[in-house]
This record gives C-alpha cells, sequence and structure tokens, in this order.
C-alpha cells in the first residue's frame, strides 16, 4: 500500500509541475502581448479629434441630424 501511495503521489507532481509550467507560458504569452494603457504616447491625441471632440460624438451627431 506504501508503494502504491508513493506512486500516485510521484504522479501527481509530474503533472502539476507540467501545469504549472503551461500556466506560466501562456501567462508570459499574454504579458508580452499586451501594453500598458498609459505607457501609450500621445493617448489624448488618439482619443479627442479637434475642438476636443470625442471620434464617436461626431458620427452620433451626424445621424442624428440625417434621422431629423
Amino acid at each position: 500500500m506504501a508503494k502504491q501511495n508513493s506512486k500516485s503521489k510521484k504522479y501527481f507532481l509530474i503533472f502539476s509541475a507540467i501545469f504549472i509550467l503551461i500556466i506560466g507560458i501562456v501567462c508570459i504569452d499574454i504579458a508580452r502581448r499586451t501594453t500598458f494603457p498609459g505607457g501609450k504616447p500621445q493617448l489624448k491625441e488618439r482619443i479627442f479629434q479637434k475642438d476636443g471632440e470625442s471620434p464617436d460624438s461626431s458620427k452620433v451627431s451626424d445621424t442624428i441630424k440625417k434621422a431629423n
């Protein structure tokens, strides 16, 4: 019985180490593909167009004008 318990323990440790390794690789891959939002240059210029107007707000106002 002690040998079987030891064998099961060994299998569990091997599979758990492989699982943790796979999770670590996935986390590193995701971290490399994403960037910190505050680290992007000229964020305000990309969000706002001329006169401090949001790019989407002009589309909405044009659609409302066409509907009337």
